[in-house]
């Protein structure tokens, strides 16, 4: 049975592209909170942010001098702004939707148009609310198709893009662009027909080739491979993350270990393939999901039992069709064998720092950014309950608010 979304926020989109206000001091008040490190919960506590900023978690009252905006929690659970890192939103509802499920920071895997760069900076130019983006551009692949007409240079290219030349050329072209990071593949896709996801389509040297120019601008590159082959190659170039990573051996497993490479599974998009609607919705596909699907729940397991780091991705664009989050990502990993914090993390703290923001956001404490999401249970103790968001908070602003349920007295 296919999961419930997400609730979905109550923003709308001519009012989430008016000019966001500054960010007041905010406090709420009886209010548990999970606050990503591992700790345990610390329970009734006020939680105060000032500007963009945590200042306060702890025991209250907390005398408070700057004008404040007052929320009574109802001794609801606070857990930090849930962390997509794998995803090609494109559009302004789609943001939204993304903010209105508890997401408060994403990582794009490429956009078509740089359509990721431009709300990163609508976003930071607050005239548009949405999560933090980081950017990653065009998809560095053997063959650009429309994507070649997002820039000139891309057009001077051809079709094929497959020397060393020509990747570091993209890559290039994407640094120029402003991203933040570079997405490439190891294999060809899953979501099309006429593709084997485990067939590889670069080699060691074209890979190292695209990492290489990476770094020269400060990138990280994250490489799409569901099979073997193409992802080994993917980590002995120095890849930061594995997408997907269906088909995984245990040889590659360990050499991931080995080099810190962290492992995006997608596993919740790998449901949507197998199922009718959604993003992918053909009987072949939903044949390849059903072989897919227990490959990668192996692959997960495995992962975890030899400490590779899990960061959670949706692989979805947040299209009104869509019925993949985050917070359905986190419960499949509690199912597939970590615990509820480990779950959680894997969407928070160690999601910041698979994407190098660990020192400002992915945990609730003194001096990083307020991102959070209100949530009506305990999620330790029911992981589902991040399916149903009543409060996001995301860079001190509050984006999404769905209490008090109740009428307020006469």
């Amino acid at each position: 049975m296919r999961p419930f979304p997400v609730a979905v926020a109550l923003l709308t989109l001519p009012a989430a592209l008016a000019a966001q206000p500054a960010p007041r001091t905010l406090v709420l008040t009886n209010v548990h909170v999970i606050d990503g490190t591992g700790a345990a919960p610390q329970r009734n506590v006020q939680v105060v942010s000032t500007g963009t900023r945590l200042v306060h978690i702890g025991p209250g009252p907390v005398r408070v001098t700057a004008p404040a905006d007052t929320i009574d929690a109802g001794g609801r659970w606070l857990v930090p702004g849930l962390i997509d890192a794998h995803t090609h939103i494109s559009t302004r509802a789609a943001m939204l939707r993304a903010l209105g499920s508890g997401v408060t920071t994403v990582r794009s895997s490429s956009t078509s148009h740089y359509q990721d760069v431009g709300l990163r900076e609508l976003v930071k130019a607050g005239t548009l609310a949405g999560p933090e983006m980081l950017a990653a551009g065009v998809f560095v692949t053997p063959y650009l198709g429309e994507t070649a007409t997002a820039d000139p240079r891309l057009a001077a290219l051809g079709d094929a893009v497959l020397t060393p030349a020509q990747l570091r050329e993209v890559v290039r072209i994407n640094a120029s662009r402003g991203a933040d990071v570079i997405k490439t593949r190891g294999t060809e896709r899953a979501g099309l027909e006429e593709q084997d996801p485990r067939k590889q389509v670069y080699d060691t040297e074209q890979l190292r080739a695209i990492v290489e120019e990476a770094a020269v601008h400060g990138l990280k590159v994250q490489v799409h491979a569901h099979g073997d082959e193409g992802a080994r190659a993917a980590v002995l170039a120095g890849a930061h993350s594995i997408e997907h990573g269906t088909y995984l051996s245990d040889s590659t497993l360990a050499l991931m270990k080995q080099r810190g490479t962290y492992l995006v599974p997608t596993y919740a998009t790998v449901i949507d393939l197998t199922l009718p609607g959604g993003e992918y919705d053909t009987p072949l596909l939903q044949l390849r999901g059903r072989h897919m699907l227990p490959r990668l729940r192996e692959t997960v397991r495995r992962a975890h039992a030899l400490g590779v780091p899990l960061v959670t991705g949706g692989d979805t664009n947040y299209g009104a069709d869509g019925v993949t989050r985050i917070a359905h990502e986190v419960e499949h990993f509690v199912e597939l064998g970590l615990t509820s914090m480990q779950a959680l993390r894997s969407a928070t703290a160690v999601a910041a720092e698979a994407l190098g923001i660990a020192d400002r956001t992915g945990t609730l404490t003194v001096g990083r950014e307020a991102d959070y999401a209100l949530v009506e249970r305990n999620p330790l103790e029911d992981i589902t309950a991040l399916q149903d968001v009543l409060l996001v908070v995301a860079d001190g602003r509050v984006a999404v608010k769905r209490i008090p349920f109740a009428l307020p007295e006469r």
